[in-house]
């Protein structure tokens, strides 16, 4: 009987599909083989480096590679969140922030970018992208047209209610330049106007002079995919410790926008949390599986404790109604083929 359980645990997967904290994870495929890139905050790696790295051939089994990021110099007090690496011209940049430390505090979080010559580092933090009138910018994701161009999509603050939205974090896109430089020219993708987006109420922030925020909304880790000639702009929104926080989307015709947000209060359709299960899944990356025929949301959910974001993986669905991902799911799975 052993035989037949086995043979079947091995065409299967459950998530989590690595135990421990993983928050924020982006994967690059570079090859035959997966990179996993996850915050750190403060912390660093057992090897001195930021952000947590991991390999897999099979988005399943993953093994640990150290930390990628080389701590710059004076960087000792700073949070590093949500890195993303894309490849140029035999180059592999990683975009990410840095800044003080818990959000609401009164220094901001600023972008920025390093370098490599290999998937897994370590990367060098060459540049910063300043974003004019911003103190607090974060998630950065860069995205590259069908034309060669590149554009980076990232979150940034609005305090305003301007045309009857929230007060928050919103997503915004700017053309790059070059992989180092932005074109200061951004255009606003969405802003929160639906209720299940909330992150606090009555927020006091001393990052804006000590103001209190009778709502305080929250859209972050955009990740965009052009899919049938338009553009689909995914994002977490939400408290992250909330049952609230899932993903959900809005599309576009170009990549510069406008965009339309066809959302409810109703919550996240695309990925949302399982009551009794599954709480707090988000803030993700998409990639192929290895036959390169099925398109995997890799994600962090939270453990049972609420102690750790841990890495899970589900297939996405494009349907008539849009996207959907088949999940998230904590039973056994068929496996990434």
């Amino acid at each position: 009987m052993r035989q037949p359980l086995a043979a079947a645990a091995a065409r299967t997967y459950t998530n989590p599909v690595l135990a421990g904290n993983f928050p924020d994870p982006f994967v690059l495929k570079h090859g035959k083989r997966y990179y996993a890139f996850g915050t750190t905050g403060r912390g660093r790696t057992a090897d001195g480096r930021i952000f947590t790295l991991l390999q897999s051939e099979n988005l399943v089994d993953w093994r640990p590679l150290g930390g990628a990021l080389t701590p710059p110099a004076g960087s000792e007090e700073f949070d590093f969140w949500a890195p993303e690496v894309v490849e140029h011209e035999g180059t592999f940049y990683m975009y990410y922030s840095r800044g003080g430390g818990a959000i609401g505090a009164t220094v901001g979080h600023q972008l920025h970018v390093a370098t490599s010559s290999k998937p897994e580092g370590p990367y060098t933090e060459i540049a910063a992208l300043p974003v004019p009138d911003s103190q607090f910018t974060i998630d950065a994701h860069a995205f590259k047209d069908t034309d060669g161009q590149w554009y980076l999509f990232y979150a940034r603050d609005f305090t305003d209610t301007n045309d009857g939205y929230y007060p928050g974090t919103g997503l915004v896109v700017d053309r790059l330049t070059s992989m180092t430089q932005l074109a200061n020219a951004p255009r606003t993708v969405l802003r929160a106007r639906h209720s299940w987006t909330i992150f606090e109420a009555n927020r006091l922030m001393p990052l804006y002079d000590n103001r209190t925020f009778a709502q305080w909304h929250t859209m972050e880790g955009p990740f965009v995919r052009r899919h049938d000639g338009k553009y689909y702009c995914f994002f977490s929104g939400a408290n992250f410790l909330t049952d609230r926080y899932g993903v959900d989307y809005c599309v576009a015709e170009h990549i510069m926008g406008p965009y339309v947000d066809s959302g409810s209060d109703a919550g996240a359709r695309v990925l949302h949390s399982v009551p009794g299960h599954v709480r707090g899944p988000g803030h993700h990356s998409h990639t192929m599986s290895p036959d390169g025929r099925t398109e995997y949301l890799v994600y962090h959910a939270w453990n049972a404790a609420m102690t750790a974001r841990e890495l899970c993986i589900d297939p996405l669905a494009w349907t008539a109604d849009g996207p959907r991902c088949l999940g998230p799911t904590y039973t056994p799975q068929p496996r990434p083929r």
